[in-house]
């Protein structure tokens, strides 16, 4: 099987702006997301982090170096669009992998009410 670049969504919410509460999340979103896929940190290429801007007290990708150990992963941070229906508190990760994983393999991962965020949409469409 061949090697492809892969993409593996995870969303979780911080229990407050903090830097404890958004480390907190943001680890058990990845470890969760690392699990269920059984990555390696060796075959990450990248991770882009977004929150709502309501989360301004850590830099989420800054928990995947210190805590996951991810070195050599290039990673992003970034804000979010304000959309009046969004979910606030927000933390979302986009991580792309080198994978021998179809598509229909992929897990990804929402935890502490971000679970309904792919049934989400623009209130009466």
């Amino acid at each position: 099987m061949v090697m492809m670049c892969r993409g593996f969504r995870g969303a979780t919410t911080a229990s407050a702006n903090t830097k404890e509460a958004i480390n907190d999340a943001t680890e058990e979103m990845l470890r969760a997301l690392v699990d269920a896929n059984d990555l390696d940190a060796e075959f990450i290429a990248a991770a882009w982090f977004t929150t709502t801007t309501d989360l301004n007290a850590e830099f989420p990708a800054s928990v995947a170096r210190r805590r996951l150990g991810w070195t050599y992963v290039a990673l992003m941070d970034a804000h979010e669009m304000e959309v009046p229906y969004g979910l606030p508190m927000c933390i979302r990760v986009l991580v792309l992998v080198n994978t021998e994983k179809r598509p229909e393999e992929i897990k990804n991962v929402y935890l502490r009410g971000a679970e309904n965020l792919r049934q989400r949409s623009v209130p009466g469409s």
